[in-house]
């Protein structure tokens, strides 16, 4: 099995404001709007270096969504940073008719995403906005891992001329991707080969999901590991072919069972090659106030539910 190295925990927000940064800095028409929370998005470089390309909007997501789709009508490449949950939830109309809907080259970057945003609880903690986001028709749904991968996510969205959603996270996570490493929009990366069972995991659970294969290795079993960082479009070739090989699946995410990674994959199993599948994410459910650690230890989001779901699956085969 490959071993992965963390180079040290790094917070995926910070890997966007250093994106963000070099972006301002070779692309004249990228510009950057924020919603009162420059600070928790680290938009703090940006604004100091290109103020004339850089809106404070206040707390107002729903215009800041509608300016960032006019801007775009001349030319230049926006980037909206707040909270995924006012990101998707409370602006989806102004998203979906003013974005969507007429293909906006618009880039909606989401932090403090999912159950990790700890503390300030259910009411800011959103499960939800992967689904919210992929059913969208053009819509680009990236979800990377670490500090490094965010960084190259950021870079590689403002080539790609169209709707994104950029979905980052508040806590440090371990960095272990390759500082650069390129960033390919749909492309999965293959972690880890193995023989017995696929796990496919995005965003915070890529690290648990190494971690458990490593465990399961000690216990005679093995785990193919991918990276799916780009959950819309879907990596199926990918998934397919290593569900071929090793005939059952585990879906690893920080969102709700429902409408995430783990539907998307079902649909792309059940139209290909139907193969037992146990998902690893929340059970319906909203979050509550804790520790992103506590939070993801009681919702099972980590390395321990990630094997036993991998030996459920393989017992189904």
């Amino acid at each position: 099995m490959k071993k992965y190295t963390n180079t040290g925990n790094k917070d995926t927000r910070s890997g966007f404001g250093a994106g963000l940064t070099e972006l301002g800095q070779k692309n004249e028409n990228v510009v950057a709007l924020c919603a009162d929370l420059i600070g928790s998005l680290k938009m703090d470089d940006f604004k100091k270096n290109h103020p004339e390309r850089f809106f404070q909007v206040g707390i107002a997501e729903a215009n800041m969504m509608g300016i960032a789709a006019g801007l775009t009508i001349g030319g230049k490449i926006p980037f909206t940073g707040t909270f995924a949950n006012f990101s998707t939830g409370r602006v989806y109309d102004q998203i979906r008719q003013s974005i969507a809907y007429s293909d906006k080259n618009v880039k909606i970057c989401a932090s403090h995403a999912g159950l990790t945003l700890g503390e300030d609880g259910a009411t800011h903690q959103i499960l939800e906005d992967i689904g919210l986001m992929k059913m969208l028709p053009g819509m680009v749904v990236i979800n990377p891992c670490d500090y490094n991968q965010t960084k190259a996510a950021t870079i590689a969205i403002a080539d790609h001329h169209g709707p994104v959603y950029l979905r980052f996270g508040r806590p440090s996570v371990a960095n272990f991707t390759p500082e650069n490493e390129p960033f390919v929009i749909g492309k999965a990366i293959l972690l880890n080969e193995g023989s017995d069972v696929t796990i496919v995991a995005t965003g915070h659970l890529v690290w648990e999901a190494l971690i458990a294969a490593e465990k399961l290795e000690e216990q005679g079993i093995s785990a193919e590991v991918i990276n799916i960082h780009t959950i819309k479009p879907l990596d199926e070739e990918a998934i397919l072919k290593s569900v071929a090989k090793t005939g059952c699946i585990v879906t690893a995410e920080e969102h709700n069972v429902l409408g995430g990674l783990g539907e998307s994959v079902s649909r792309t199993l059940v139209l290909n090659n139907p193969a037992p599948q146990e998902f690893v994410a929340v059970n319906d459910s909203f979050g509550e106030s804790g520790t992103p650690a506590q939070l993801m230890e009681k919702y099972g989001l980590n390395a321990d539910a990630i094997i036993k779901a991998a030996k459920k699956a393989i017992n189904r085969k």
